[in-house]
């Protein structure tokens, strides 16, 4: 019997010459942590201490949840989740009163694992009562270059690709960037599948006969445009149709696309915004096809959760947006992979 060789175990995150290697873009977290804080408190935000444990871990099909159970003195036992944002706790303080809130919250989500992915992650809310979602952009340029200060950073960089944090971004609408970068006229060809489906297969990507229009649109986006946004500088990618945007509500200026944006640098995807829908019953519609594609797809669904849907009846008109801080420590400290970012990664 040939006994074959195995390979070495990897080290441990804990090793000292591992934590060696690690430590200094640590180092370089902990600053932009604390610019992160000091940038809010100097636009007038109050930091929010979100609760983890929820009735929901949020109802985006893709998105998967971490399942636990909260027992009560009496044995009495009930189904939580991690939360895999701090979306609902911070929509419920907005309806509560809060005008102007932001939260660095450890978050949960599964299935995701990565350069770029992780289950255990940091999320970067903030949210602006009655402000529109044009001021996020605004925001974002602020608090880009204020983490590019503190890390000493004078480009923002991932695999051969910089960025300038200091640069006006650039601004794309999602229909502008279908057609420059795939040669696709998106907005005649919503809800239309089989015509997305052909133009997509003509500018070489690989369609199934089960890909959904919406699973088109994210081969489009993830194959065609994403490896060319914020090569420079930074890109605001905006006007995301309805149907992708599943917590935005509708633009004035066009019906057919929604308050949403996504900022890239260097092809990463840095955060996603939302001028916020504050109709319950439509909010309750989405979440419901969000949930029944979910189990189309993974065969499981999530609850929804009651109390953040009676909150946005008193929740004010706003604009939020979250944001992947490891990936902007990374880009900004020059890192890799995401465990290098992460005080005590997940084994």
């Amino acid at each position: 019997m040939t006994n074959k060789r195995q390979p070495p175990a990897a080290s441990p995150w804990w090793s000292p010459s591992l934590h060696a290697d690690r430590r200094p873009f640590l180092l370089a977290r902990q600053g932009i942590v604390g610019a992160c804080r000091a940038w809010f408190a100097g636009a007038g935000f109050i930091e929010a201490e979100p609760g983890i444990l929820q009735i929901s871990p949020g109802n985006e099909a893709h998105i998967g949840g971490f399942a636990t159970e909260i027992v009560d003195p009496d044995g009495t036992r009930r189904p939580l989740y991690l939360h895999s944002s701090p979306e609902f706790v911070c929509k419920k303080l907005l309806a509560a009163g809060e005008e102007r809130i932001f939260a660095l919250s450890r978050v949960f989500r599964n299935h995701e694992r990565g350069p770029l992915h992780h289950p255990e992650f940091t999320m970067l809310e903030w949210y602006r009562a009655r402000a529109p979602y044009d001021q996020l952009i605004a925001d974002c340029q602020g608090l880009v270059a204020a983490v590019a200060r503190a890390a000493g950073a004078q480009v923002l960089a991932w695999r051969g690709q910089s960025a300038d944090p200091f640069a006006p971004f650039e601004r794309l609408t999602v229909a502008e960037a279908f057609q420059r970068h795939a040669g696709i006229d998106l907005l005649a060809l919503l809800d239309d599948r089989d015509r997305l489906a052909a133009a997509a297969a003509r500018s070489g990507l690989r369609i199934t006969v089960d890909d959904s229009w919406s699973d088109i649109f994210s081969k489009v986006i993830s194959e065609k445009i994403e490896p060319n946004l914020g090569l420079g500088r930074l890109t605001v990618l905006d006007e995301y149709p309805l149907s992708e945007a599943a917590l935005a509500r509708p633009s004035a200026r066009d019906g057919r696309v929604a308050e949403r944006f996504e900022l890239y640098a260097c092809g990463v995807e840095l955060a996603n915004a939302f001028g916020e829908l504050t109709d319950a019953a439509e909010q309750r519609r989405r979440f419901e096809a969000e949930m029944a594609e979910r189990q189309r797809i993974y065969g499981e669904s999530y609850p929804l959760d009651e109390d953040f849907l009676a909150a946005l009846a008193s929740m004010p008109p706003a604009s939020g947006i979250a944001l992947g801080f490891e990936r902007l420590v990374m880009l900004a400290a020059g890192a890799q992979r995401i465990e290098q970012v992460i005080w005590s990664p997940v084994p």
